[in-house]
């Protein structure tokens, strides 16, 4: 009988009883990683995955033609503004549409900036062709992989999106807002969808958030507009 180490039994770490192992592997091993990378601190994108190019004569914004201009645009800034060990990574969840696009953008300038922190989903995901493969990461707990977005984040930028991109947005909102993030530059890409979307004056009137949590984050309809927003107080 051939006996088998604890660490090497694949069924005792994929069961229940090892659930806090799997947890404390999705912080330790993309510590380890993105040490080694260089990856200390970001400018974090989230959009939705179901984002395309708008065809030739499509009306209506073209957000994936935004996103990667933007993406260039931050490359280009950070390339050229800072040392090679200070420079800012575009961290996005590493799949298509949006996080796509800005990884495009940034890849015409240096594809090692890109930074993709996947999730393991049954559809949609799947890793973008401008990562490089110690730069890709795929996690299981959803809450792993937002406690690694914020903990490289110092700025943000929120392109239309679902249930995933609300709920990552909401992350970045509440976190500053109780003071367990430092306050930092976050851009919500669109000011038609989002308001749309997002009624939080009504917040703010049913005296449920505070007036000044309105001031957490920024609206931007241009890349402009929005790498100004996201660069001006960063060093």
């Amino acid at each position: 009988m051939k006996l088998i180490k604890a660490y090497n039994n694949a069924d005792f770490l994929n069961g229940d009883d090892a659930r806090s192992v799997r947890i404390l592997c999705e912080y330790l091993e993309p510590l380890s990683r993105l040490k080694s990378e260089g990856v200390s601190r970001a400018i974090v994108a989230f959009g939705s995955a179901r984002v395309r190019r708008l065809t030739e004569g499509a009306t209506g914004v073209d957000y994936f033609h935004d996103a990667a201009e933007l993406g260039e645009r931050l490359a280009r800034w950070t390339t050229e503004t800072h040392a090679a060990g200070e420079r800012y990574h575009l961290v996005t969840g590493g799949g298509p549409g949006i996080m796509e696009a800005l990884h495009e953008g940034s890849a015409r300038v240096d594809r090692a900036l890109n930074v993709g922190i996947g999730i393991s989903l049954p559809f949609e995901q799947h890793g973008n062709p401008y990562l490089d493969a110690g730069h890709g990461f795929e996690f299981h707990y959803f809450f792993m992989r937002k406690f690694w977005f914020m903990n490289l984040a110092k700025a943000v930028v929120v392109f239309p999106g679902g249930f995933g991109t609300l709920d990552e947005l909401f992350e970045v909102l509440t976190l500053t807002q109780v003071g367990k993030a430092e306050r930092m530059p976050v851009v919500l890409y669109g000011s038609e969808f989002w308001k749309e979307i997002l009624n939080i004056p009504a917040l703010t009137r049913r005296g449920l958030i505070a007036a000044d949590d309105e001031n957490i984050f920024s609206y931007a309809d241009s890349v402009e507009e929005a790498f100004t927003l996201l660069t001006r107080t960063l060093p």
